[in-house]
């Protein structure tokens, strides 16, 4: 089963359409709405493995306060503003699509950027610093961008999203705490970063295509009237990571060395898609669906495009030294890329 899992994990690129094909043909042939009643299971499944691995005690080893404070202005003073407003371009008409980009905008930082910030001979420790950063204020401000920003074009119940960010973000993150604690207490650090922290995203994974599953399933009928409407959700996603890139590339050049200019473009464009899947589907009910379409889909354009980018890193901020080259022995070793897991 963990094979399997992992093979899935790696080749998220396949699986995330193909589970969205599997829903829309499940949501023609039923009514899918018992599935909702899986949500919060699936739910739980997806974010509290991912919660196992993460690192919170990163966030108190000194350093990297330019890099950390470029990286979080980046994620909180810029790319939500543009997420709003490519989404009042594209779906000036369609409020929940809007809202599926500007979630996909919020909560920033995933496992893909440890990750790829490893595989491109990055710093990894200020990766792992901008993921507990990152995921911790952007759970925290979310409820506050979406009231903000959408309670104008539609109904905002602000207490229920941050009762879902409880229950989707804290509890989890403290059951995860414990548990690593536990397993790491029990069999010690070097065999639960090896044997056991690895299994968890896979876990996670599980959960992610689940929800996917259920969202597509959903949406089905809505879509079958309108079949051009996930290459047209394509567009503005595309915009978005493009800019994104851009953007955290230019400042990473010209503000920090090379380690950490990498580590700022993967800890401010890969989004806890995880995340904002869940608040998504648990907190506006069935209109939520639309906007983990949109979430769903940018699933596609972030692995992608972070693959694409580790291939021009050289290019763009020169090779890396010697002492780069290799992550050293005490440092987190980057792992195959989750879908938005901490590792």
């Amino acid at each position: 089963m963990w094979r399997l899992l992992s093979n899935i994990t790696k080749n998220l690129i396949i699986a995330i359409p193909a589970m969205m094909v599997a829903g829309f043909a499940f949501g023609l042939m039923v009514d899918a709405t018992f599935l909702k009643s899986m949500i919060i299971p699936f739910t739980f499944l997806m974010v509290y493995p991912m919660m196992v691995n993460l690192n919170i005690q990163k966030v108190f080893e000194g350093g990297d306060y330019k890099t950390q404070a470029l990286t979080q202005l980046i994620n909180f003073g810029i790319i939500p503003f543009f997420t709003y407003g490519i989404g009042l371009l594209f779906f000036k008409n369609s409020p929940y699509m809007a809202l599926g980009l500007l979630l996909a905008g919020l909560v920033p930082t995933s496992g893909m950027t440890i990750s790829w910030t490893g595989f491109a001979r990055g710093n990894l420790e200020a990766a792992v610093k901008m993921t507990v950063i990152g995921l911790a204020i952007g759970s925290i401000a979310t409820p506050f961008y979406v009231q903000f920003l959408m309670g104008t074009a539609i109904k905002i119940n602000f207490f229920k999203i941050m009762q879902q960010i409880v229950i989707i973000v804290f509890i989890p993150m403290a059951a995860g705490f414990f548990t690593r604690k536990t397993l790491v207490q029990k069999y010690g650090p070097k065999k639960f970063k090896q044997d056991i922290g690895p299994k968890f995203p896979s876990l996670s994974t599980l959960g992610v295509v689940g929800i996917v599953f259920i969202a597509m399933a959903l949406k089905a009928k809505g879509i079958a009237h309108a079949p051009g409407q996930l290459l047209y959700i394509l567009i503005p996603l595309v915009i978005i990571y493009a800019v994104n890139f851009t953007l955290s590339s230019v400042v990473g050049k010209i503000f920090l060395p090379r380690g950490d200019a990498i580590a700022l473009v993967y800890g401010s464009v890969m989004r806890n898609l995880s995340i904002a899947l869940a608040i998504a589907i648990n907190a506006f009910g069935q209109e939520g669906a639309s906007a983990a379409l949109v979430v769903a889909i940018a699933y596609i354009i972030q692995v992608q495009s972070a693959a694409w980018y580790v291939r021009f890193t050289d290019r763009i901020f020169g090779p890396a030294k010697a002492s780069e080259a290799k992550p050293e022995a005490d440092k987190e070793v980057p792992q195959a890329p989750a879908p938005d897991s901490p590792v």
